[in-house]
């Protein structure tokens, strides 16, 4: 056989290879496609209707869970503080900038090295006190010296005093053979001698005195102000941060405006935190709840969570601590308040600062009727209804709402078969329950109602109390319109998650 036909020969053994393969894909996409739609029939617990376009969901009895979900971020229920110079302030530091700082989840041993903080405006205050301090000694010592000077002086007085009476009295007794009144004046001379040593010795006791209260002053002032001197100095070696005690640096968020401490940050004196050393074998999520829902939260409640780090990880928790006051959200306008989640677990692999998911178990209810969040509608603001499989529009009362389904306390019986999408309501009325009547606020459809005659209903339709409205207005809620506004924004998670309530559907229930 010639070359060049064995070369155009086809090769039918690849070719039947490739059929092989491609059979093989064929199947296994197929596979797939087959597989999808089973799990989706099993987690929905749908079902399609004989046109193959609508969906159906059945109202099922059991247990229900309300959640909320929230993102934290984890941090050391306990630690050490790595602190700077605590009496800077005391001798007027201002600013205390870091020039250098070890990494953070740097490993370090008691004593080692953290940061170094700019000595510069100490150096200074130092100075300007050194300068104080060489005057002060020199007071000290001027007024040593005059205080002398003073005793010396009066003490050569007395000396002359004592000279003086004794020539008087000498003088006295050889004038005995004078006459009368020069004796008498003699006396009269030594007498006042006399009273003048008694008033130079008191004198001199009030000025020694004096000179002592003086030399107190001046030693106590001197004092103080070497103390000072010397404090200052010794603080220039707390500029030098070093470990308190071993453990893995976290950088403080100490810096103004929360901001964390880095080099180049300024540390405040009156708080002069630079780092911490935290306890990781016990860990905490904080969170920060709306005020729609921190109603719902209490201590003790158990919460699931989740790591952004570690999908794969799954951790539990319990809330430790709610806020009672609330706080501005900064990026928006809603209050929010600080929830904190002890972790149960200990987990070498948790660190500060990680971002967590928190799944807040609020409430569970045992053998309730619950459907998907997407069967229910809304009719005038007050009606929520679902669509049975035969058409009809029941009327429902809900009792309680997690992010994926709803407890129906009336209106819906286990076993019922509701459309899970939109079906077609056009001109259908709404089959209402006789225990609703008088708690609903209905409106006509082409009339908006004045701002006066709305009603403060509650998720079940029920009015509010003046008490529970009171409460609402606290929180800057002013309108029964604007409490839904509230309630309808507030339904997804906190922090910036997605929204909770799953697919979009035909208004929000009025519960």
């Amino acid at each position: 056989m010639e070359p060049h036909k064995l070369l155009n020969k086809p090769n039918f053994a690849n070719d039947k290879i490739e059929t092989i393969n491609m059979k093989k894909k064929l199947i296994i996409f197929g596979g797939v496609i087959v597989a999808a739609i089973v799990t989706a029939s099993l987690v929905f617990n749908t079902s399609s209707s004989e046109d193959g376009e609508a969906l159906f969901a059945t109202a099922k009895k059991g247990k229900f869970t309300v959640e909320v979900t929230t993102t934290g971020e984890l941090s050391a229920e306990r630690s050490t503080k790595i602190l700077g110079p605590v009496g800077a302030r005391d001798y007027g530091i201002r600013n205390m900038t870091v020039q250098t700082l070890v990494e953070e989840g740097t490993q370090v041993r008691e004593g080692d090295f953290v940061a170094q903080l700019d000595q510069s405006e100490l150096y200074e205050k130092i100075q300007t006190e050194k300068d104080q301090l060489d005057a002060q000694i020199a007071e000290y010592e001027n007024a040593k010296i005059d205080t002398s000077l003073t005793l010396r002086a009066e003490r050569d007085g007395l000396i002359n005093l004592d000279y003086q009476i004794e020539e008087k009295q000498l003088q006295l007794d050889q004038s005995q053979y004078e006459p009368p009144a020069t004796i008498k004046q003699y006396e009269n001379e030594l007498e006042k001698l006399k009273r003048d040593k008694t008033r130079a010795i008191e004198n001199y006791g009030l000025k020694k005195r004096q000179a002592e209260t003086q030399m107190i002053e001046e030693t106590a002032d001197l004092r103080r102000r070497q103390t000072r001197y010397d404090k200052m100095v010794s603080i220039l070696d707390e500029f030098t941060i070093r470990a308190p005690q071993s453990g893995m640096v976290i950088y403080a968020k100490g810096g103004f405006g929360g901001e964390r401490i880095v080099e180049g940050s300024t540390v405040s004196p009156w708080n002069p935190e630079v780092a911490e050393l935290p306890d990781l074998s016990s860990m905490i999520s904080t969170t920060f709840i709306n005020e729609v829902d921190i109603r719902k939260v209490k201590s003790g409640q158990p919460v699931e969570i989740g790591l952004d780090a570690f999908p794969d990880k799954k951790l539990t928790g319990r809330v430790i601590r709610v806020a009672r006051v609330g706080q501005q959200n900064p990026n928006s306008d809603a209050k929010v308040f600080e929830v904190v989640v002890r972790v149960n677990e200990k987990d070498s692999e948790l660190r500060p600062s990680m971002t967590t998911s928190n799944i807040i178990v609020t409430k569970e209810l045992e053998d309730v009727i619950a459907v998907p969040l997407e069967c229910l509608h809304v009719r005038n603001d007050s009606i929520n209804y679902v669509v049975k499989k035969n058409g009809t529009l029941q009327e429902v009362k809900i009792a309680d709402t997690n992010s994926n389904e709803a407890v129906i306390e009336l209106g819906v019986k286990e076993g019922d078969v509701l459309y899970l999408s939109m079906a077609s309501t056009e001109g259908k009325d709404v089959k209402l329950l006789p225990e609703l009547n008088g708690l609903r606020n209905l409106k006509p459809e082409s009339q908006e109602p004045a701002q006066e005659e709305e009603q403060w209903l509650r998720r079940d339709g029920t009015p509010m109390s003046a008490e529970e409205i009171q409460r609402l207005k606290e929180f800057g809620i002013n309108s029964p319109s604007e409490m839904r506004e509230r309630m309808n924004r507030g339904g997804g998670r906190q922090g910036g998650a997605r929204p909770q309530g799953g697919a979009a559907r035909s208004g929000q229930p009025n519960n």
